[in-house]
């Protein structure tokens, strides 16, 4: 009779335990939009080596695309920017530890993303290609076979080149942990190409004034989106919506201009 008491608190404990972590989550997804308005700030997460859409000037200042977009957006919100470096390989723990409320910086949508992150709408189009030296042999995705490609660890280049055919005729893939370091030793022919976005790739090679060339075959296009938590959709659609009214009133055409001579974002105007 006493077991049966017993395991009858057992379920009940249980059943009451179920009903207030279900309760809590979905406090935490209405709750989302709230609590970024009441603590007063956003936690932007960001590799502060990924130029253009977010890195350090020469006054170690980190600026770039998405940085100006996000105080833009943070501005209408009526709180404080905040933005917290981290490393590129570690973004998803970084979110969901709440050391950050979203990332921020230049993210490529993959279905292991979506699948784990609550993702805005797509704000810019963007390859995925190979940069190498001007002069080099290397003049087609065949002439790579053979040669050691670097690429930076987490990103979705490491992926998209991972699953690649390509993959399995190279030499060696390097990895490293932002692309500025890997653009170091393709100066140096430590390795022989650097798999990377295209938007940051031209952007390198134009600011820095690199003996470089992109090549004419590349990888699949991608999309960037801002990474929230799975539950945080509340925020994710309210970002949605000022990214829009942003579009629709030209600021967001302002500042990709700034930054890429013309506006280049996607987001519909709403």
């Amino acid at each position: 009779m006493k077991e049966k008491k017993l395991i009858i608190l057992v379920l009940v404990i249980l059943i009451v335990a179920g009903i207030i972590v279900a309760f809590n989550l979905k406090q935490t997804k209405e709750n989302s939009l709230e609590k970024i308005l009441e603590k007063g700030n956003l936690i932007l997460g960001l590799d502060d080596s990924f130029p253009p859409m977010g890195f350090r000037n020469e006054d170690n200042e980190i600026v770039g695309f998405d940085i100006d977009v996000a105080k833009e957006v943070c501005k209408r919100l009526n709180i404080e920017l905040k933005i917290q470096p981290i490393s590129w390989d570690a973004k998803e723990q970084e979110l969901n530890s709440y050391n950050i409320d979203c990332i921020w910086n230049g993210m490529s949508i993959t279905e292991e993303r979506e699948k784990i992150m609550s993702l805005s709408n797509a704000y810019l189009k963007n390859n995925m290609s190979f940069v190498v030296k001007n002069g080099s042999n290397i003049l087609s995705l065949k002439d790579l076979e053979g040669k050691k490609v670097g690429v930076q660890a987490g990103s979705s280049a490491e992926e998209l080149l991972e699953s690649s055919e390509i993959n399995n005729k190279l030499k060696e893939v390097v990895t490293y942990n932002e692309n500025l370091t890997a653009f170091m030793d393709l100066e140096i022919n430590q390795i022989d190409a650097v798999f990377l976005d295209d938007i940051v790739a031209n952007y390198y090679m134009a600011t820095n004034n690199k003996n470089y060339k992109v090549l004419e075959e590349g990888l699949e296009a991608e999309e960037y989106a801002i990474g929230f938590r799975k539950e945080d959709t509340e925020l994710r659609d309210k970002v949605n919506s000022i990214l829009s009214e942003m579009k629709k009133d030209g600021i967001l055409g302002q500042i990709s201009t700034k930054w890429f001579g013309k506006d280049i974002t996607i987001i519909e105007e709403k």
